[in-house]
């Protein structure tokens, strides 16, 4: 049977990336996305918003109903300011907003499936997974103009270290892989200036990185490529955070 992974907010952007590099690498994947129906049909799709618990039981129930079975979580969902505002001037709204899609639901649905997980391992030794979670460079890189984004990635950063530590005694991998600047409908309204930036020497790699520059590394991680590297970081970034003089 092929292995089986789920990858949150799959339907666009580096979501699709990794859904689309699982896919190729022979996984039964199944996908979530906020919207009641998805146009990518080689993928089981869900609808969830992953800050709802409800909707997080109602999705792995649909997972579970459909393959039986669950190797990967990708926990890639998340969501970006409706307004970029000073850290003196942000809201409590658009933090709360954050924490619950960025952080708190991942961070349960983690939990959720890392039950199932463990359950899988008791009764087959021989059953592998692992958890990647898709967090940003906003998780050291410090932004003020979106606050509660960078703290929400930070959040995600800690929560990685944490299910490393305590699922390493089922020898379950937890992961996090860090993108830079990537080209999706996030970034789209920053293009002119992320393309100045660029030019003028943001990342080591002067280009912008691509959806499938993030699903090469998630895949990699799935296949097990990297078994004794739990809570590992994974920089996709170009070497936008590399120190230089």
């Amino acid at each position: 049977m092929k292995p089986v992974a789920l990858v949150t907010g799959g339907s666009r952007g580096i979501g699709l990336g990794i859904a689309q590099c699982l896919l190729r690498d022979g996984f039964e994947v199944a996908i979530c996305g906020v919207r009641p129906v998805c146009e990518h049909k080689d993928f089981f799709y869900c609808q969830c918003d992953v800050g709802d618990a409800a909707a997080r039981e109602r999705m792995l129930a649909a997972v579970r109903k459909q393959f039986g079975r669950l190797n990967v979580l990708v926990n890639n969902a998340g969501i970006a300011p409706k307004v970029r505002a000073d850290i003196l001037d942000a809201t409590e709204e658009s933090f709360d907003e954050l924490l619950r899609t960025n952080l708190k639901g991942p961070y349960f649905l983690t939990q959720a499936v890392a039950r199932w997980m463990i359950e899988q391992k008791k009764s087959d030794a021989s059953w592998r997974g692992c958890v990647v979670n898709v967090s940003s460079v906003s998780a050291a890189v410090a932004s003020t103009n979106r606050g509660e984004y960078c703290i929400s990635k930070a959040g995600v950063a800690m929560a990685t270290q944490l299910w490393a530590v305590r699922l390493g005694e089922f020898d379950i991998p937890a992961y996090e892989v860090r993108p830079g600047v990537i080209t999706t409908d996030m970034t789209a309204p920053v293009t002119a200036k992320y393309d100045k930036m660029f030019a003028e020497g943001l990342a080591v790699q002067r280009r912008w990185g691509e959806p499938e520059d993030v699903g090469k590394v998630v895949a990699a991680l799935a296949r097990g490529d990297f078994l004794y590297s739990t809570g590992a970081v994974l920089m996709v970034d170009g070497g936008m955070t590399v120190r230089r003089f």
